[in-house]
């Protein structure tokens, strides 16, 4: 906005200036043009009375005396003609037998005037012709026909422009002094106001907008302050609440379990069932609260680097991705599906953390292990696309309705598919994964793969020391199959630590 307003009011001063320079240079132009222009006529009226004197006497002497001195004095020629076109005197060369001067002769006979039109120029040269008859009334005696030197009212004019060119711009960089200022006074309150705005909106606590610029500004930005804070309590009072609420019932949780887990050795055969049914109801309770927290601390790490810089933040993807497989090939084996790993051969940056990336591939890897069902083909892929790395998981499974992928990432949703067969899942995994996505400029992507199942893409945009940014290339993608050597030592304890169990579908 500053660079709009700058630009509309040097626009104006612009505007401004040229309209009183343009005028003042033309008029400057034009007074030494008309002095030019006065000073010959004199200088004709001058030699066209001696003429008129010469043609009643009959002597010629003085004129021709006072003309040859003219010619030696200021270095202008000119042409002296009785009636009948004989020359009387002819100075500095020019001679009355000239085409150019003998038009001139034959209109000063007619007792006709001739002086140049049109302004001189700082870039004029050469020189202009000047006529006037002789005589007194309509009695014509004679011819004068003057060859001036417009050179000195040129360099005149010059120093003029100059002069003028000077003040204009002295006035200009003034005006553009004082159009910042006034830029920086109106626009410097709008700015801090923007900022604070931000970061209001990326839910942190915004910096106090000064007061500051026209009293308008002064007002909105006091109102805003107290809107700020307003807004900023109640943003922080739900984040606390939220995560009081998760971190307090933790212990009451903890303490339950271990009385149900008492209570089991002292339960008759008949209630293994229900006893079944209760720590289940714990586990999704536990996860569920644990899922609160992690989004919690996902959406305030979202805001944050929506209004700061963390540019450095980077990690290998390929490294991530093919770290992620070994931890969940086990868990994917023993729910029945297989899972496969494409990465490519050189390193891929993502303009993330390993820990943010890990956090988002596991969740998506749990919901497909989940939802795809027994004897799926789980693929789990990580590519470039255009300035984004892309992290694919793709399953063969049953997937999702076009209705059901646009609710995907609300809060708390599951398919009604899942909720009759009570599968395992608090809503909040996908939920999780767009904010983390959306912290670092990265999005969510799901649509159905083909022919069947789902796919989930997560872009995240590439680091600035990928290989690819520096003219390297991609190579060809190559395919890891699960081995024993590959491996976690413990990949079962490993996977459960790592296992959000935050499904979605």
């Amino acid at each position: 906005m500053r660079t709009r307003v700058q630009a509309a009011l040097l626009l104006f001063v612009v505007i401004a200036v040229a309209a009183f320079a343009v005028p003042l240079l033309l008029f400057t132009a034009s007074d030494r043009t008309q002095q030019l222009v006065l000073a010959r006529s004199a200088d004709l009226d001058r030699f066209a009375s001696l003429m008129d004197q010469a043609a009643q006497t009959g002597d010629t002497s003085a004129v021709t005396a006072e003309a040859r001195r003219y010619t030696q004095l200021y270095g202008e020629p000119l042409v002296v003609t009785d009636t009948r076109r004989r020359p009387i005197v002819q100075t500095g060369g020019m001679r009355a037998a000239d085409p150019a001067v003998g038009r001139l002769l034959d209109g000063a006979l007619r007792n006709q005037t001739a002086h140049p039109s049109g302004a001189l120029r700082p870039w004029s040269k050469g020189s202009r012709m000047f006529a006037e008859p002789a005589g007194t009334g309509t009695r014509v005696s004679g011819a004068v026909v003057l060859r001036a030197s417009v050179d000195t009212a040129a360099e005149d004019i010059t120093r003029r422009w100059a002069a003028v060119i000077a003040g204009t711009a002295l006035v200009a960089v003034a005006c553009t002094v004082l159009a910042r200022a006034a830029t920086r006074w109106v626009v410097s309150p709008l700015r801090r106001l923007d900022r604070a705005v931000g970061q209001l909106a990326a839910g942190l606590p915004p910096d106090q907008t000064r007061a500051g610029g026209p009293p308008e500004l002064r007002q909105l930005a006091t109102g805003f302050n107290r809107m700020a804070r307003t807004v900023t309590a109640a943003l922080e009072q739900q984040r606390r609440l939220v995560a009081d609420t998760s971190h307090q019932m933790r212990n009451p949780m903890a303490a339950l379990r271990l009385r149900v887990d008492a209570l089991h050795r002292h339960l008759p055969a008949s209630a293994a069932r229900t006893y079944t049914g209760v720590t289940t109801e714990l586990d999704r309770l536990e996860t569920l609260l644990d899922d609160m927290l992690t989004l919690a601390t996902a959406e305030h790490r979202a805001g944050e680097l929506a209004v700061t810089d963390d540019s450095g933040a980077h990690c290998d993807a390929t490294a991530v991705a093919t770290a992620q497989y070994r931890l969940w090939e086990p868990v994917a084996h023993r729910a029945g599906t297989r899972l496969a790993l494409h990465t490519a051969k050189t390193p891929v940056m993502a303009a993330c953390t390993d820990h943010e990336l890990a956090q988002i591939t596991d969740i998506l890897l749990d919901n497909a292990i989940k939802y795809a069902g027994p004897d799926a083909e789980i693929t789990l892929r990580c590519t470039t696309e255009g300035r984004h790395v892309a992290l694919t998981v793709t399953d063969d499974g049953p997937g999702l309705t076009a209705e059901e992928i646009a609710q995907a990432t609300t809060r708390f949703w599951r398919s009604g598919r899942q909720r009759q067969d009570g599968s395992a899942g608090t809503g909040l995994g996908l939920a999780i994964v767009e904010q983390l996505l959306a912290g670092r400029g990265g999005r969510l992507e799901l649509g159905p793969a083909r022919p069947r199942g789902l796919r989930a893409v997560a872009l995240v945009p590439r680091a600035v020391t990928d290989a690819a940014d520096r003219g390297g290339t991609t190579g060809p993608s190559q395919v890891c199959r699960p081995s024993p050597g590959r491996l976690a030592a413990d990949p079962e304890a490993t996977a459960a630590r790592r296992d959000p169990r935050g499904g979605t579908r």
